[in-house]
């Protein structure tokens, strides 16, 4: 089963994964969690999301997601990448998370290609029911 690290800034990833428990209502093992903080040092985050990697990987990789493309923890996860083993995608939603867990049975291509598409599919413009063609 690939592993899933979330490295969020502050308390987003938590969230997170406690949301995609609920939906999914089902334990979430190969999942974890990173906060990121103003005042950490991002050297010791990097050894920290080593260790939590360790921790997951049965030896089918793991996925990264963070939230903010250039902000500190994307930073740090693209400094995590061993490509095959170890893939990062910023830019993280409740539905991508879901997606991943959901084919973290898949090998990890899958799993970045599942995240990827779970997270743009679930961005949606809702206009109200009346110019709705279909509501």
């Amino acid at each position: 089963m690939v592993g899933i690290l979330l490295l969020t800034h502050y308390g987003l990833g938590e969230s997170l994964a406690e949301c995609a428990a609920h939906v999914l209502s089902r334990p979430l093992p190969q999942l974890r969690y990173l906060p990121v903080y103003r005042q950490d040092d991002p050297d010791e985050v990097l050894e920290r999301a080593r260790a939590m990697l360790r921790e997951i990987d049965t030896g089918h990789g793991v996925l990264v997601l963070s939230d903010i493309y250039g902000g500190t923890p994307s930073n740090i996860a693209y400094r995590l990448i061993e490509p095959g083993r170890v893939e990062a995608v910023a830019g993280i939603n409740l539905p991508m998370l879901v997606r991943s867990l959901n084919y973290s049975h898949e090998a990890l291509e899958v799993v970045v290609s599942k995240a990827v598409t779970g997270g743009l599919e679930g961005v949606m413009y809702m206009l109200p029911p009346s110019t709705n063609p279909i509501g």
